[in-house]
């Protein structure tokens, strides 16, 4: 019997996954990969990381060519190939070589297509076509902006959003001692995570010296200079546009393969398209969200490789089983570590779910050591359920570990009960007794049980301008350093003594350093027959990093005495 051939479009996380997995399960197939760029297997993800120095050789960022694919999984792979059209029905594609222009077939039993996503450069900007503006989509782009880098002695970069690209490039750029504005269009960066969350990430980006615009975006790009909406002028030798991808589909579409509603190639649950024997993976595909859903796009390495194998594994006839995804993602910004799985609140909101959310602000490890530090985490559930939907977690620490697991409960459909009960490792350098995400659903608990009250820490600028009372449970010497104006100190060492001094005919509002204190003090209340008192979520060091980058940018007065983030 003759081998089947298995013809891969694109390659990188999608098409080389789906290809070395045809190639496990079938040691004789015929497999051809055919790819429009000149590099068919390379670390995404690192290419900004060539910016920092972390990476010191362009090429390192290749793992594989088509010799390697060759040596290593006895398969064809082959450069500068372009698909142009398929022929469903006569099971073939059209390729043009690029190299020299020819035009030609390629027959095949089954088609995967893993064309990925195209960087979006929009036509409405004035200049978006100079020679100083660049993406960053592949490893020839990293040339090319290396090249153009040492041609010109940049020192003035602008890069444009404020998504995962936008802020690596400007961080790794920022490390190799460029001056970096970073223009994002929105009111905050990383979209991933909610408002509050993304003010820690705005300190420590103005922090480590990028200067970052926010609610703004180009409308110009000239020699050595950019144009804002705003009318002001940023200096800049050289533009990186990094505003999102959009599917690369075209020639899919062309062919008469089905698209769905979000814009992406529509697969079912084995990722087989419309047309017969035509698969598709990757960033160009529209997903399941498990948790709304719903359909999206999700234009990430992890799920274009599970996709992969799923494709291969359906083609051989082999179980599949498509839960599809829950967005999980992670983030490195100079000294701080961020992550986030599942549904944040503005999405809840968006979908009309009704939730709860959870703000610990524990240490990452036994605070004794001196490498611990406070982690931000924030847990958000179902109500009444107690569902989990999702998770958001930055700090020094390791924010990756917590998120990891919230992941794995959401995907395994966990409860708060179910999270409270996790027994997880435990040893002083690497968490606490209780672990952040043990401690984040009893807080849960309680909020979901009714225990006692709060209100965001978004807030904290509307009780003070409304002249709210307003309790601070640190001890003195904390709140002689920096405090709320307004507020009153009653530690939690003197509540018991000085309750008769909290009022009962208003709403009192509590809040310390982590909420820790805060949460003892309305305890300790309760059983004074003191129920007027709501808990500030986040507490001060929730509220100052909150609060630190408007106030730094705008010169408004702040509401802070002044600024405490031990």
């Amino acid at each position: 019997m003759k081998n089947k051939k298995y013809v891969v479009v694109g390659g990188v996380a999608g098409g080389a996954s789906a290809a070395a997995r045809i190639r496990r399960l079938n040691e004789n197939a015929e497999i051809l990969i055919l790819d429009k760029g000149p590099n068919i297997s390379f670390s995404n993800c690192c290419l900004p990381n060539f910016f920092s120095g972390e990476i010191n050789c362009v090429d390192n960022l290749v793992l594989f060519g088509p010799e390697g694919f060759k040596k290593m999984f006895n398969l064809e792979a082959k450069v500068n190939q372009e698909v142009i059209k398929i022929e469903a029905d006569k099971h073939k594609v059209i390729v043009k070589d690029l190299t020299n222009g020819n035009v030609y077939e390629e027959s095949y039993d089954y088609l995967i297509l893993s064309p990925g996503a195209r960087a979006i450069k929009p036509t409405n900007i004035k200049g978006i076509d100079r020679e100083n503006v660049f993406i960053v989509k592949n490893v020839n782009d990293v040339r090319k902006i290396d090249e153009f880098v040492k041609a010109n002695n940049v020192k003035d970069v602008v890069v444009v959003g404020g998504g995962f690209i936008g802020v690596e490039v400007a961080e790794c750029f920022k490390k190799s001692g460029m001056n970096i504005t970073l223009v994002e269009a929105q009111d905050q960066v990383m979209l991933s995570f909610d408002y509050d969350f993304a003010q820690m990430l705005h300190k420590e980006l103005y922090d480590n010296g990028i200067n970052l615009i926010v609610s703004d975006s180009v409308v110009e790009v000239e020699k050595d200079k950019v144009i804002l909406a705003s009318g002001r002028e940023v200096k800049a030798t050289m533009v990186i546009m990094a505003i999102g991808v959009t599917p690369d589909i075209e020639m899919a579409v062309d062919s008469g393969v089905e698209v769905g509603e979000t814009g992406g190639i529509k697969v079912d649950a084995k990722f087989r398209t419309n047309l017969p024997d035509v698969y598709a993976v990757g960033d160009a595909i529209e997903v399941h969200n498990s948790i709304t859903k719903k359909k999206t796009r999700l234009p990430l390495a992890g799920p274009a490789q599970r996709q992969a194998r799923s494709a291969a594994d359906g083609i051989f006839g082999r179980f599949v089983n498509n839960r599809g995804v829950i967005g999980s993602s992670a983030i490195r910004i100079f000294n701080l570590n961020a992550a986030t799985t599942g549904l944040n609140e503005k999405e809840c909101q968006k979908q009309g779910i009704d939730y709860m959310a959870a703000y610990i602000l524990p240490f990452d490890k036994v605070k004794l050591l001196p490498d611990s530090s406070v982690l931000h985490f924030k847990l958000i559930f179902e109500n009444p359920t107690g569902r989990i939907l999702g998770a958001q977690a930055i700090g020094r620490g390791n924010a990756t570990k917590r998120i990891d697991v919230i992941a794995t409960m959401i995907t395994m459909g966990g409860y708060l009960e179910d999270l409270k009960e996790l027994e997880l490792c435990y040893a002083p350098p690497f968490g606490t007794a209780k672990d952040v995400v043990n401690v984040a659903a009893m807080v849960g608990l309680n909020l979901l049980n009714g225990e006692y009250k709060q209100v965001p820490m978004t807030k904290i600028t509307e009780l003070v301008e409304n002249g709210e009372y307003i309790i601070d449970a640190r001890e003195r010497a904390a709140y002689e350093a920096s405090h709320v104006k307004g507020s009153v100190n009653i530690p939690l060492s003197e509540i018991r003594q000085r309750h008769h001094e909290i009022p009962r005919d208003r709403t009192v509002y509590i809040h310390c350093r982590t909420s820790w204190y805060s949460y003892y003090s309305i305890r300790a209340l309760q059983g004074y027959g003191i129920n007027n008192v709501v808990n500030i979520q986040g507490s001060f060091l929730g509220f100052s990093n909150y609060l630190y980058f408007n106030d730094k940018t705008t010169g408004r007065e702040s509401i802070l005495t002044g600024y405490n983030f031990n």
